[in-house]
């Protein structure tokens, strides 16, 4: 799996969506969406701009109207060859002329409309200048499971992003681990994670000792002993779509109190993964998780959500969380990740990528979850 690539996506594919987020606005009682560069533009249409710049482009959306990309005319040549081109409509603008004035004319002067998340506040505080009647929401608050559900080829992509990941598992616990620093090893893990088809390297999280207990430690100079545990959480984007995985690994034997709260964290992984079928809130995988941990009386040392969302990005909605009552749907695809973390001794964290099928949930992430001895 890890060297093969799915199909890209079509233009029906990017039209299909751009339709499905135009109803969605509609159902949502908005006027459309505004899409500015960033994952929802990729995702929506193929077009991600050449480089990060102050000049306007957005992807207008809007129920029963065709779709249409305000681009600066600089940059209309490289929009037109996106995959998604042949959909929207071209508006350019040239230096010197208002952008805002150009988008205005194509929305509603009283209309509410769902905005990307990472849209420049000076964008949309030129749209209110210009139409000071309308008004704005964000995407993930207005519209959050908006990229959730997955495709057949989406789910494609996402399990050969997760088959690199196992694959760079693999190779990681053959390299030695004992007297290296953390960033050396988090370095060998990126390269793995490149070697086997990734594009972006997101993260890689090398955690050993005491620093295990830290679950977004950034990797350092820290010289890895043997009797360390180490929590590996690594993951980025390969063809465009994520992977993140964590497994925690030991330098040498681990003691007998390592080994219980290691296989306290598998069980509890699995009964989040055992709790994954449509129609369950996603506060229950959450809450089937936490049970198995705080049962054995660390429930205060597990100290984040179970999982999150990926797709285009490694981190976005669903979240699974207390609180969140959105119920899972085929297609999803999250993370399931308990951990148990003791400040100043060592944390363990097992994680795996999980889709909802039909009837349950399916892994993407498919290396031993048990102990692993390291050199």
């Amino acid at each position: 799996m890890t060297g093969s690539t799915p199909a890209p996506f079509t233009a029906d594919d990017y039209r299909a969506r751009m339709e499905r987020a135009a109803r969605a606005a509609a159902e949502a009682g908005l006027a459309g969406l505004l899409v500015a560069p960033g994952p929802d533009l990729v995702w929506l249409t193929g077009y991600a701009p050449p480089a990060v710049t102050e000049r306007l482009t957005l992807l207008v959306l809007a129920p029963g109207r065709d779709p249409v990309l305000v681009v600066p005319a600089l940059e209309a040549p490289d929009a037109e060859k996106a995959a998604g081109a042949v959909v929207p409509a071209l508006r350019d603008w040239t230096d010197g002329d208002d952008p805002y004035a150009a988008t205005a004319a194509l929305l509603d002067a009283s209309g509410r409309y769902g905005i990307s998340d990472n849209a420049w506040a000076m964008h949309l505080l030129g749209l209110q200048q210009a139409l000071p009647g309308t008004s704005y929401a964000s995407l993930t608050e207005a519209l959050p499971m908006l990229r959730a559900v997955k495709d057949a080829s989406e789910l494609a992509l996402l399990e050969a992003a997760g088959a690199a990941a196992d694959a760079a598992f693999e190779e990681i616990r053959k390299v030695p681990f004992g007297g290296r620093r953390e960033r050396d090893v988090a370095a060998d893990l990126a390269d793995l994670l490149r070697r086997f088809g990734h594009s972006q390297v997101d993260f890689t999280i090398v955690a050993s000792g005491p620093n295990g207990a830290d679950p977004h430690h950034e990797a350092g100079d820290r010289v890895i002993e043997r009797g360390d545990m180490v929590v590996l959480d690594f993951g980025g984007l390969r063809d465009g779509y994520g992977s993140d995985t964590s497994r925690t690994v030991h330098v040498g034997e681990p003691t007998d109190e390592e080994r219980r709260v290691h296989d306290l964290v598998r069980e509890a992984q699995e009964a989040g993964f055992r709790a994954v079928r449509p129609g369950v809130a996603c506060q229950e995988v959450d809450r089937a998780a936490r049970a198995v941990i705080a049962g054995a009386g660390h429930g205060e040392r597990f100290v984040h959500r179970t999982g999150h969302g990926i797709g285009v990005t490694t981190h976005e909605p669903p979240y699974l969380v207390e609180g969140e009552p959105q119920p899972l749907v085929p297609g999803m695809c999250f993370s399931v990740e308990p951990g148990v973390y003791l400040p100043g001794r060592f944390g363990v964290r097992i994680e795996d990528i999980v889709t909802v099928t039909e009837d349950g949930g399916r892994r993407l992430n498919n290396t031993t979850r048990e102990m692993v001895i390291v050199d």
